[in-house]
């Protein structure tokens, strides 16, 4: 059974550790070695921060007592009247259990509008957004995340209301 919940203080090290394993497997093939090593370690490290700051909605998928996947969100700065999921992962030991799809439904529940951007070459989660009924907008932009060579970016939304 999975279990939604918004972060709690102590948190932040099971959100890393989603983080740094999803990003690692996924977004870190794009990267040389160095540079990929250190966005991992970032990523095991920040979360306690970023809970303690209160910014936007922050949620946690629980199996078994595990986080397995989290999702933050924030008032768009770019769309009026829309949320912007800014970061949404799900740990590779809960790919296929449903955790991923049940924590979207939560981070979506209520919303008329959210829209959310991710790597253009990261096909696994194209689909995953397709599946949960976001559509590209046909926006694109690029991002640089901090190696000096900007990765182009696709825009999703989900337009409810």
């Amino acid at each position: 059974m999975n279990e939604i919940r918004p972060a709690r203080a102590g948190d932040g090290a099971a959100i890393g550790e989603v983080h740094a394993a999803s990003w690692g497997t996924v977004y870190a093939p794009l990267f040389p070695a160095g540079f990929a090593a250190e966005g991992v370690r970032s990523r095991l490290e920040r979360w306690h921060a970023r809970i303690a700051e209160g910014v936007g909605e922050l949620l946690v998928a629980e199996r078994d007592g595990r986080v397995l996947a989290f999702s933050h969100t924030v008032p768009s700065e770019t769309r009026d009247g829309y949320r912007e999921i800014l970061s949404f992962y799900g740990h590779p030991d809960g790919w296929g259990t449903g955790v991923a799809r049940d924590l979207m439904a939560e981070t979506v529940r209520g919303l008329a509008r959210v829209h959310l951007w991710t790597l253009r070459d990261t096909a696994q989660s194209r689909r995953f957004y397709t599946k949960c009924g976001f559509v590209e907008t046909g926006a694109t932009q690029t991002r640089d995340f901090g190696d000096g060579n900007p990765l182009p970016q696709v825009e999703y939304a989900l337009v409810t209301g």
